[in-house]
């Protein structure tokens, strides 16, 4: 398709492509077109501290169905123990560099991630816990990176239970646009809005499709001893 000028739809689209991710109005493809979308957008939506960051997190992780626990490092194992128990998890799965003291309390089965660890053979694992890379508040989201103690993605999208640790508050943040500039592209990401759930036209909610169907969100208190890399 031909647009004014003869410039064709295609060309239209790459050229604000590109001028977008080079800032080039000289740009090949960019001559003749508008200029580029002023970004006015809001950083972050209110001042707030970082008691009232953390309590905004909690707040939009519950409002999406996740499960929010608090702990400090002396009580953190027990925590997580006892929602491995209250699911009746009797293996766990273990993303490298996770600190040993976070499942010293629990008798489940440890299944360490490893590069022979198949989607089907993590089908059987009842529970997977992990750290973060950080949290969003104002939209209640998690981002893992694949960094330490985080595991690659499939390790939190094909057991049944997710127990992910947040250290709080420096791992909180307030905003999209702060969580962009703290993370590399380069990594895998995965962002985390409670448990896994979609809806059919009538919006019957349905959980567990594509990710966890319970995740259970610990934040671990400042300061705490038992924190993931």
């Amino acid at each position: 398709m031909t647009g004014p000028g003869g410039t064709s739809s295609r060309a239209r689209v790459l050229g604000r492509v590109r001028r977008a991710l080079s800032d080039d109005r000289t740009a090949p493809g960019t001559a003749g077109l508008e200029t580029a979308v002023a970004r006015t957008y809001l950083r972050v939506h209110g001042q707030r501290t970082a008691a009232e960051r953390v309590a905004l997190l909690a707040e939009h992780l519950a409002d999406y169905r996740a499960r929010v626990h608090h702990a400090d490092g002396a009580g953190l194992p027990a925590v997580i123990a006892g929602l491995l128990a209250e699911r009746g998890a009797r293996s766990v799965a273990v993303p490298d560099g996770l600190p040993a003291d976070w499942l010293s309390a629990t008798d489940a089965r440890r299944v360490p991630d490893a590069p022979d660890l198949s989607a089907g053979a993590l089908d059987s694992v009842d529970s997977v816990v992990t750290g973060c890379a950080l949290a969003i508040a104002e939209t209640g989201t998690l981002v893992l990176d694949t960094g330490p103690g985080q595991g690659r993605r499939r390790l939190t999208l094909v057991p049944d239970h997710h127990v992910c640790v947040v250290r709080v508050p420096e791992q909180v943040v307030d905003s999209l646009p702060q969580a962009m500039e703290l993370l590399s592209p380069l990594r895998p990401l995965t962002w985390i809005s409670g448990p896994s759930a979609t809806s059919d036209i009538e919006l019957s909610r349905v959980e567990g499709v594509h990710g966890p169907r319970t995740l259970d969100v610990v934040l671990l208190a400042a300061g705490a001893p038992h924190d993931s890399g």
